[in-house]
């Protein structure tokens, strides 16, 4: 007789491992299915995000921070280095155990919940008595039921037609993490979150990069005036970037990659490198889940189809993450994966989609919440806009880091803050704040009027709230 369980997690990703352990802590007995491997073929927990996505990039970005610090910014404060060398081995096996933690991080998070964990693949088999019969292909084959399915099988990178990967010279975000040695030359296409942040590790480590963007714009999901201020940062620093262009045959072979394209004013170009990112976003996983087993609906995108409390067209089968519409964010999918889980134990589960925050973790890092300048605009609403640089912040200036900005959008007759953005030092940890003060439907003048510690980079983000009235007191 198959073993049976409350609430099967198929993922063991962001949305998919926080799923499990919330079911678990309502009382109901959990099996997760995920079928990442480790370096010894082990189970491998955390998805994409932990093991070649959000967690060993930041591994990258701060090991190639410090690098460049120690080439170039050292100097500044008065501390002399000679003989700066790079061991790119080392550098990758701290990242590799960095990712290692976090996998054992999740395995101890299973067993302090009673999660009973499958390594493989799992799949639909049929609706069964009891709920749904669900196969695992692994080491060796078993199949198991579960009264209520989450899907949380998370996305892939979307290849380039005509330009497969083969993680050796045409990488996806997964190569791009494994290069073993610098290369002279990289060539990325889109200019998206993953682009930007794998390009600056690698020009910050000695590669001439060049960014290739189909859009006439750069980050337009950004408000527009942080793009244009993060754009000037990046173009100081060297990252070549081109914008409206039209990509055409891509060429690879034991010398690298040749990429012939065309720039925005319709002038033919060919540029030779040694690597190739292709950064043009993510597809939905359903490879392999057999949802047509079951009749569970697919769209147009091969996303599965829910409503708003990410509920299928099945009884008892939920879908979470960048599975699902919606943003293809971590944190984006941890919060559905606890609303789902608290939704089959009757209770309300909470999503405020307005208040997922975004971040790009370059340097300056770049972040934001609720709506851009140019959505206000396109949509007609009244809004005053506040700004405060961070040249004129304290502790920006202590550091040597004053690129930057924080913008507040608020409400033109209830001062309601409907958007927060920024572009600076550390202010991915900035934004938490403008999220609080979001959900809660504060006002601007309740952000000027909270006493913030000096010196302090959150200063910039009261000042900004003081600038929408236009009384910042430093700038």
């Amino acid at each position: 007789m198959s073993k049976q369980f409350d609430v099967i997690v198929i993922g063991g990703g962001p949305g998919g491992y926080i799923a499990a352990i919330r079911a678990a802590q309502l009382g109901f007995n959990v099996a997760c299915i995920d079928e990442w491997k480790n370096a010894k073929g082990g189970p491998a927990l955390g998805g994409t995000c932990t093991n070649v996505g959000c967690i060993p990039s930041k591994a990258l970005l701060q090991s190639s921070e410090h690098f460049e610090h120690a080439g170039h910014g050292f100097a500044d404060h008065g501390i002399k280095v000679s003989g700066l060398s790079l061991d790119i081995d080392k550098m990758l096996a701290r990242k590799d155990q960095v990712v290692k933690q976090n996998n054992d991080g999740i395995t101890y998070l299973f067993k302090k919940n009673k999660i009973t964990s499958f390594h493989g693949r799992g799949s639909f088999v049929k609706a069964a008595e009891g709920g749904y019969e669900i196969k695992v292909a692994g080491a060796a084959e078993e199949t198991i039921v579960g009264k209520h399915i989450i899907v949380a099988t998370g996305s892939n990178a979307r290849a380039l037609p005509g330009a497969a990967f083969d993680e050796e010279n045409i990488l996806s975000n997964d190569g791009a993490l494994r290069i073993g040695a610098v290369p002279k030359k990289l060539a990325l296409i889109g200019s998206g979150v993953i682009g930007l942040e794998m390009g600056s590790v690698w020009r910050r480590l000695g590669s001439e990069v060049t960014v290739l963007e189909a859009l006439p714009t750069f980050l337009g999901a950004v408000d527009e005036q942080i793009a244009k201020e993060a754009k000037k940062a990046f173009d100081k620093q060297g990252l070549k970037i081109e914008l409206g262009v039209k990509v055409g045959e891509i060429k690879s072979g034991k010398k690298g990659v040749s990429i012939a394209w065309t720039n925005a004013k319709g002038e033919a170009q060919v540029l030779d490198v040694d690597k190739l990112i292709v950064s043009i976003g993510r597809v939905p996983n359903t490879i392999g889940l057999a949802a047509d087993a079951v009749g569970l609906a697919l769209d147009e995108r091969g996303a599965i189809t829910v409503d708003g409390d990410c509920k299928t067209n099945l009884p008892n089968v939920w879908a979470i993450g960048d599975v699902v519409r919606g943003p293809m964010l971590a944190h984006k999918a941890e919060e559905e994966g606890v609303a789902v889980a608290e939704r089959i134990a009757g209770q309300h589960g909470h999503v405020n989609f307005n208040t997922i925050p975004w971040v790009i973790y370059t340097h300056p890092e770049i972040a934001w919440v609720g709506q851009t300048e140019q959505q206000l605009k396109a949509e007609g609403r009244a809004y005053k806009a506040g700004t405060f640089p961070f040249l004129a912040n304290g502790r920006a200036r202590a550091l040597g880091d004053t690129t930057g900005m924080v913008k507040f959008l608020a409400d033109a007759t209830t001062d309601e803050i409907l958007g927060v953005h920024m572009v600076g030092p550390q202010v991915s940890e900035l934004i938490s704040e403008a999220v609080v003060a979001m959900e809660f439907k504060a006002s601007a003048e309740d952000i000027a009027r909270i006493c913030h510690a000096h010196p302090s980079l959150s200063e910039a983000t009261k000042e900004a709230a003081l600038a929408v009235d236009k009384r910042t007191l430093n700038f």
